[in-house]
């Protein structure tokens, strides 16, 4: 039986070609997945916090961190690799607040045009009700183990796919070797 994250990246990656927003093969950066698992422990307070009320909040929130930690790569990984993961997330999330953290990556760590906002909105809207509904839909009891691990892997592919739009964004192309 197919893993529940390998379903969820796949469904995921088979919408965002569909937008044109990610290439055909998926991009990869081993500096900004590397950073995740601090990222994670940093997230999981107000992600769990979150999901009861507003899931799609808790889930799509991480996948404009990963769009700003693939921003952050680019612009000069010197500086923002080095910084403790846990001032870069507070530092997305302070700047006007948790429930604001999305406008702040738009706006100001991406530097989109209202447009762009909207559309990226759009998709990471869609990407978490896609999320929100694969996960209902493992049927695993809410408080167990294995709904724990559920949520966390589907933190991971949103984290994951974030860094992907972003690195497309960049025109950053993965390319078969020959």
């Amino acid at each position: 039986m197919e893993k529940f994250e390998d379903r969820l990246k796949k469904i995921l990656l088979q919408y965002l070609r569909q937008e044109n927003v990610v290439g055909e093969r998926f991009p990869i950066c081993p500096d900004v997945e590397d950073k995740w698992q601090e990222l994670l422990q940093a997230y999981l307070p107000d992600g769990v916090r979150e999901f009861n009320e507003y899931p799609m909040v808790s889930l799509g929130w991480v996948m404009f961190i990963g769009m700003a930690m693939a921003k952050f790569w680019d612009e000069d990984w010197e500086v923002y690799g080095a910084l403790n993961t846990l001032s870069l997330y507070e530092g997305l999330r302070n700047k006007r607040g948790f429930d604001e953290m999305d406008e702040y990556i738009l706006e100001d760590v991406l530097k989109l045009d209202e447009e762009g906002c909207k559309k990226m909105t759009e998709t990471v809207a869609e990407c978490a009700s896609i999320t929100n509904t694969l996960l209902r839909k493992e049927n695993v009891e809410p408080g167990t183990k294995e709904a724990l691990q559920a949520y966390l892997d589907s933190l991971h592919q949103m984290y994951l796919m974030g860094m992907a739009v972003q690195l497309n964004a960049m025109g950053y192309k993965m390319l078969g070797l020959n």
